[in-house]
């Protein structure tokens, strides 16, 4: 989970998750944008903070925390590592 706003995020969350995903290609790297309290966010937000303007993988809108409630998260970044069968193996706060 991560917000545009969070400097955490896009210095440091961000580009470890994209270094994620090209040395471990098998890996599956999803991030899920949180929004807090009336902040609107587009798609081409999310885009802008990225140099090529592409997402180099499927970024989601959480418009209303509710995954970020769900798996108990504490701030952005916060990172879960799910398992193959997509249970909870690791959830953690920072970047």
């Amino acid at each position: 989970f991560y917000n545009n706003k969070c400097l955490g995020c896009t210095g440091r969350a961000i580009p470890l998750a994209y270094k994620l995903s090209k040395t471990y290609p098998k890996l599956s790297v999803v991030a899920i944008h949180n929004t807090f309290g009336n902040q609107n966010i587009s798609k081409q937000d999310i885009l802008d903070i990225f140099t090529s303007k592409k997402a180099p993988f499927p970024i989601y809108l959480d418009q209303h925390h509710k995954w970020f409630d769900f798996f108990n998260c504490e701030g952005t970044p916060h990172w879960i590592l799910l398992t193959q069968n997509a249970e909870v193996f690791r959830s953690f706060y920072g970047s």
